[in-house]
């Protein structure tokens, strides 16, 4: 990250100060991680004749639309993000999926209950790449890729934390309270980010408010990035900003991160979804669901932590480019009949590589654009996820309709990984990642 140096204030007060982001930030994609279980958990409660009767079809179009929201939640606040700044960007997507998650534990039919899903869906898609565009913000250079893994553990503790609530909750408070409870944290979390998030230094320089950017990396002990990067004409709204990323030397960066965010989330989406499903074709007694998803979340968490500190030391390109073929290895190794201990090793070792990849391209985009444009490139590359994220279950499911997805499923996974790791070795890194 290029900086012109601002004189810091004492370390304590910028500690202080900027110490409100990162935690911050950290619950808000907490409770995209929520989002990530939280109709799984329901669903089976849902298909039941005494509430919505779902049949596959109806389960199937409910988990879709709300993904569908968050393509174009990504795509459209993201880039809304660069145009009104971090701040408010964030606040709002916090508060709106908060509001439409609760009101989705009124829903009193199946139709209802998908359009809150969607509208929900619209805030999560712009949660995450104005999470991790702020954080990134307020991290010292060289720092980057530790920031963005560190913050996308709260992604994962979210998924188990949900997964775990499920089961007490269901059974004796009924579906609607998982809603009420996902809901909850933003009666704190907003009115705090509302009194402590500042805005953003690098944001404020690029809408051309140095005095104020000065100020605030003067407050944060931070130093200002150099404005520079595609030509992104004053005034000229969303459609100059979206278009500024497919011109000139972006254009290659661009297309390339949107191909392997599409691969990761196919991948991250497709096993979270049937896996499960997967194993118990082929044989294996997994046990409890949970437990799998532990394992499966564990390893997640256990790899961001890793996956940071070797991105920050040998860059996030190169660290993504290992992590995805890494990934692509122990996915064809899931194919083995393994003892059920080994099983789940495979399975840890699995979560480790694939959902950390996803999130070293997030670390690698993040670095590679500038401040103006930095918040819609991340939203892009999510939003390009997000179709990935809807292909991943609908392909595996295919597969296990027509009763290959062991072995199968797993080759599908793996040449997945391999083509994640194709796509972004054609990026170029412009900056240290």
């Amino acid at each position: 990250m290029s900086t012109t140096p601002v004189r810091p204030t004492a370390p304590g007060t910028a500690a202080r100060a900027a110490g409100w982001v990162a935690p911050l930030c950290w619950i808000a994609v907490l409770l995209d991680g929520f989002d990530l279980v939280v109709v799984g958990t329901v669903v089976p409660t849902l298909s039941q004749p005494d509430e919505f009767a779902l049949t596959g079809t109806g389960a199937t179009a409910v988990i879709t639309i709300g993904l569908v929201g968050m393509m174009i939640g990504a795509l459209t606040i993201g880039t809304l993000t660069d145009l009104v700044g971090r701040r408010k960007a964030l606040i709002g997507a916090v508060a709106s999926f908060s509001l439409f998650t609760l009101l989705c534990a009124f829903a009193p039919n199946e139709v209802v209950f998908g359009i809150l899903r969607f509208l929900a869906g619209l805030g999560l898609g712009g949660c995450l790449p104005t999470a991790i565009a702020m954080v990134n913000e307020f991290t010292r250079s060289g720092r980057s890729g530790r920031a963005t893994t560190t913050i996308m553990t709260g992604y994962h503790v979210g998924a188990v934390a949900t997964a775990a609530l499920a089961i007490v909750v269901i059974p004796s408070l009924g579906w609607r309270w998982m809603f009420v409870i996902g809901a909850a944290p933003a009666l704190v979390l907003v009115p705090l980010m509302i009194a402590r998030l500042p805005e953003s230094a690098s944001y404020l320089q690029a809408a051309g408010r140095r005095a104020e950017a000065e100020e605030v990396a003067r407050r944060h002990g931070l130093g200002l990035e150099r404005a520079s990067g595609p030509d992104v004409p004053a005034g000229g709204g969303a459609a100059a900003t979206v278009r500024s990323l497919f011109t000139g030397g972006y254009a290659r960066n661009t297309l390339a991160i949107g191909v392997t965010s599409f691969m990761g989330l196919l991948l991250v989406y497709g096993l979270n979804n049937w896996l499960p499903t997967i194993m118990r074709e082929a044989g294996y007694d997994l046990g409890d669901s949970l437990a799998f998803l532990l394992v499966l979340n564990v390893g997640a968490i256990v790899g961001l932590l890793v996956a940071g500190n070797v991105a920050d030391r040998i860059g996030a390109r190169v660290a993504g480019m290992i992590w995805f073929a890494s990934g692509a290895v122990f996915l064809a190794l899931l194919s083995v009949e393994l003892p059920t201990a080994g099983l789940y090793l495979m399975c840890f070792l699995t979560g480790c590589f694939v959902f950390s990849a996803q999130v070293l391209v997030y670390a690698f985009t993040s670095a590679n654009n500038p401040p103006a444009v930095r918040a819609t490139a991340l939203g892009w590359s999510a939003g390009a996820g997000r179709i990935g994220a809807i292909v991943g279950p609908v392909v595996t499911g295919a597969l296990v309709t027509a009763g290959i997805a062991f072995p199968w499923g797993f080759y599908v996974f793996a040449v997945v990984g391999a083509l994640g790791a194709v796509a972004l070795s054609v990026t170029r890194a412009r900056r240290a990642a």
